[in-house]
C-alpha cells in the first residue's frame, strides 16, 4: 500500500482527498501557496510544504515545486484532484519519470482524451455514440469547410480540439457566418490553448448534459457507476448536479454505461474518469472524457455507496477494483449545489473574510467544504467554497432536504449564490425534471 501521498491541490477537494487517505491509514502532505497557509486541510495534514506565492502559476501549477515537495517529504504518490495539473499529461509523465506514482491515468491516455478529435476517434472505435461532425480537424480549404458544414446540417458548433470548460466553442447558424467564425475560433484557441486546431459538430438545440462515472484498474477490470445529470449550467459551468438523471430508462443507463466501461478496457484506462454526453430525443452523443475525479462525484457516492477517491488510491497502488459491476446498485437520489463566493445576480466573485459560518445538517445532508469562521476566501482561485449534497429515498425527498439545508446554511462577510440555489430548488421546470443545458442560462437572462 502507498504510505504517503502529496495532495497537489487546494480547497474542498484537498480536504476530500485527505479524508480518503486517512480512512486507508495513508499519511498526507499538503502543498499550498502562501495565500493558503492557514487553510484547514493544511493544518490537518501530516506534513505541509509551501510551494510558492499566491498566484496559481507560481504555486499549484509549478510542476518542479510540486515534485520537489514529494522528494523532500519522501512521499510515494501525488494526487492531483481536479483542475490545476490534473489533466496535464506532461505533469503526469514528469511525476512518474521522477519515480512517483501519479494517481490518475497514464500520460498517453490523458493526451489521447485531452485532444477532442483523437478522443472522438477512440470512442467511435470503441462503439460509443458520438455527435455527427467533421471526424477530424477542419482543413484550410474554405470550400471544403463549407461543404462539411452543409453535409452536417446547420446549426453547427465549432470547437477547439484542445478546449475545455466551455472555452473555444462557437455556434454558427448560417453559411454566411461560417468562415469568419472558424477564423475567430482558431485565433481564440491558439491564444487560450496554444493549439489552433478546430473541428465541427452538429449543434444540438435541446440537449441535456448527462455524464457517466467509470472506474478501471490495471488488471483489465472496468465498471460504471451510472450517470449524473449536469444540465443546469451557467456559461458552460455546472451549477447543480444530480444522480441518477431524471427520467432516464434503466436499460439505457446500463447499455451506455457498459459501452463506457468497455471503452476503458479498450484504451487501457486507469483510475476514475467521466464520459460526458449530450442527450436528446432518447439518443446519447459523446462530447469528451474527463480523466480525473469530478467536482460532482459526491452525488454518485451517495447513491451507489462507492468511495470514488478511495478507489483512485487503491487502483494507483495496484489493487483490483473493490467492486464488480453486478455489485453496483443505485438506491435513492442525490442533488448537489455548488456554493460559490459570488454575487447571486451579477456572479462577480466575492472574496474576503467569512465572519460567520453555520453549516446545515440533518438526515441525508453532506457538506464538502474547507471554510470555517474567520476563514479568508482568497481572490486568486476559483470561487467555489463548498458543495452541498442532499440525499433522499426519492428525488422529491432529496430536493425537499436540499431546500431545508439551503435555508440553514449561513455564510456572512461575503456574498454567495445560496439565493440562486434556493430559487432553482423551487423552479417548476427543475422540479419536473429533464431541463436542457440552455434552461438556466435563459432563466437568468444571459447570452450563451
Amino acid at each position: 500500500m502507498i504510505e504517503k501521498i502529496v495532495i497537489a491541490n487546494r480547497g474542498e477537494i484537498a480536504l476530500r482527498i485527505q479524508r480518503a487517505c486517512r480512512t486507508l491509514g495513508v499519511r498526507t502532505v499538503a502543498v499550498h501557496s502562501e495565500a493558503d497557509r492557514e487553510a484547514k486541510y493544511v493544518r490537518l495534514a501530516d506534513e505541509s510544504v509551501c510551494i510558492g506565492p499566491a498566484r496559481a502559476s507560481d504555486s499549484y501549477l509549478n510542476v518542479p515545486a510540486v515534485i520537489s515537495a514529494a522528494e523532500v517529504t519522501d512521499a510515494q504518490a501525488i494526487h492531483p484532484g481536479y483542475g490545476f495539473l490534473s489533466e496535464n499529461a506532461d505533469f503526469a509523465e514528469r511525476v512518474e519519470q521522477s519515480g512517483f506514482i501519479f494517481i490518475g491515468p497514464r500520460a498517453e491516455t490523458i493526451r489521447l482524451m485531452g485532444d477532442k478529435i483523437s478522443a472522438i476517434k477512440a470512442m467511435k472505435k470503441a462503439g460509443v455514440p458520438c455527435v455527427p461532425g467533421s471526424d477530424g480537424p477542419l482543413p484550410e480549404d474554405e470550400d471544403k469547410i463549407l461543404k462539411l458544414a452543409a453535409d452536417i446540417g446547420y446549426p453547427v458548433l465549432i470547437k477547439a480540439a484542445a478546449g475545455g470548460g466551455g472555452k473555444g466553442m462557437r455556434v454558427v447558424h448560417t453559411w454566411a457566418a461560417l468562415l469568419s467564425s472558424v477564423s475567430l475560433t482558431r485565433a481564440e484557441a491558439k491564444a487560450a490553448f496554444g493549439n489552433d486546431t478546430v473541428y465541427l459538430e452538429k449543434y444540438l438545440d435541446d440537449p441535456r448534459h448527462i455524464e457517466f462515472q467509470v472506474l478501471a484498474d490495471t488488471h483489465g477490470n472496468a465498471i460504471h457507476l451510472g450517470e449524473r445529470d449536469c444540465s443546469l449550467q451557467r456559461r458552460h459551468q455546472k451549477v447543480v448536479e444530480e444522480c441518477p438523471a431524471p427520467g432516464l430508462p434503466e436499460k439505457l443507463r446500463h447499455r451506455i454505461g457498459e459501452r463506457c466501461a468497455e471503452a476503458c478496457r479498450k484504451i487501457g484506462y486507469r483510475g476514475a474518469g467521466t464520459f460526458e454526453f449530450l442527450y436528446q430525443n432518447g439518443e446519447f452523443y459523446f462530447i469528451e472524457m474527463n480523466t480525473r475525479v469530478q467536482v460532482e462525484h459526491p452525488v454518485t457516492e451517495m447513491v451507489t455507496g462507492v468511495d470514488i477517491v478511495r478507489e483512485q488510491i487503491l487502483i494507483a497502488a495496484g489493487e483490483r477494483l473493490s467492486h464488480r459491476q453486478r455489485d453496483i446498485a443505485w438506491r435513492g437520489h442525490a442533488v448537489e449545489c455548488r456554493i460559490n463566493a459570488e454575487d447571486p445576480r451579477s456572479f462577480v466573485p466575492s472574496p474576503g473574510r467569512i465572519t460567520q459560518y453555520h453549516p446545515p445538517g440533518g438526515p441525508g445532508i453532506r457538506v464538502d467544504t474547507h471554510i470555517y469562521n474567520n476563514y479568508t476566501v482568497p481572490p486568486y482561485y476559483d470561487s467555489m467554497i463548498a458543495k452541498l449534497i442532499a440525499y433522499g429515498e426519492t428525488r422529491a425527498v432529496a430536493i425537499a432536504r436540499m431546500r431545508i439545508a439551503l435555508s440553514e446554511m449561513y455564510i456572512d462577510g461575503i456574498k454567495t449564490n445560496i439565493l440562486l440555489h434556493q430559487e432553482i430548488m423551487n423552479d417548476a421546470a427543475f422540479l419536473n425534471g429533464g431541463v436542457n443545458i440552455h434552461y438556466l442560462q435563459k432563466k437568468l437572462g444571459l447570452q450563451s
